[in-house]
């Protein structure tokens, strides 16, 4: 099943940790369970995701891989 995204976040082109701040500033902009989809390019962007996820308790709910970066989905919890 696909999973809807909400809202999506272009990141394609910014570096460590640009991709995650922008993802901490954005998700905060969303309504609690909305899903909010992240495409990045830099090859950090998946542990730091994760990461993420871990600290502030939002679920990450897929990352992966797209033509010359990642995919991922972030639903917003609190």
């Amino acid at each position: 099943m696909e999973l809807k995204a909400h809202h999506t976040l272009d990141c394609r082109e910014a570096l460590c940790p640009g991709p995650v701040v922008e993802v901490s500033k954005a998700i905060r902009t969303i309504a609690v369970n909305e899903v909010l989809e992240v495409r990045a390019t830099d090859p950090g962007f998946v542990s730091d995701i994760q990461a993420f996820s871990k600290r502030t308790g939002h679920p990450l709910l897929a990352v992966e891989p797209e033509e010359g970066g990642f995919r991922a989905l972030v639903r917003r919890a609190h």
